[in-house]
């Protein structure tokens, strides 16, 4: 009985993900925005990835839009809308930080809003400049420590629609990972899925300065 319950305990704290589902059947978006001088520090820089090249000036680049349920999300779904052509993600880079980032985020997540790849990615631009970025953090200039909550009440202060169940701080490598912000369909402010909402706990996690 202990085991079970171990098990079951287990099962409710894990998202559930699932593949192939219908196209258009979800809920609410999540807005991911990456930190990408913290994402080059953990791994892009190891890969060369020219995200990390410091001409780009890249701040907080939108990681994804993603079709989410009320608990767990789909992805890779079944759509008869047609994949994106290579101009079209190359068109995204500027704001993905590279092509590459904008194709698996159509394939993943894109095939499941049963919108065209043209209008996945004009929705995703529109929801990344629908959130205002905090300018403060393209002022670090050094390395520092900062409690997650901090980043949270920063993007709170230049939003005033948000709500703080409506964003999460997410850490990777005892860094400052993402920044997830809740929409709706015609992205408003939605308060987040419970396994959308667990914020970074973390007291002293690492920023890095931009490049």
């Amino acid at each position: 009985m202990t085991r079970l319950i171990a098990i079951l305990c287990l099962l409710a704290a894990t998202p559930l993900r699932a593949e192939g589902e219908r196209a258009g059947d979800f809920d609410y978006y999540v807005v991911a925005l990456s930190w990408s001088a913290n994402w080059c520090a953990i791994e892009g820089d190891a890969r060369r990835s020219p995200q990390c090249d410091a001409a780009r000036d890249h701040g907080w680049i939108l990681h994804g839009l993603w079709p989410q349920y009320h608990r767990g999300y789909p992805s890779y779904c079944q759509t008869a809308q047609r994949p994106p052509s290579r101009g079209m993600t190359a068109a995204m880079a500027d704001i993905m930080g590279t092509s590459g980032l904008a194709w698996h985020q159509w394939k993943k997540h894109g095939s499941c809003t049963d919108l065209s790849a043209q209008d996945y990615y004009a929705l995703s631009r529109a929801a990344y400049a629908r959130i205002t970025r905090p300018a403060v953090f393209r002022k670090v200039e050094r390395p520092l420590r900062l409690p997650a909550a901090v980043v949270e009440q920063a993007f709170l202060e230049e939003n005033p629609d948000l709500t703080a169940d409506g964003i999460t701080i997410t850490c990777r490598n005892g860094y400052i990972q993402e920044a997830r912000i809740c929409l709706s369909r015609d992205l408003t402010p939605v308060p987040c899925g419970q396994d959308v909402v667990k914020d970074c706990t973390l007291k002293d996690a690492l920023f890095t300065p931009m490049r």
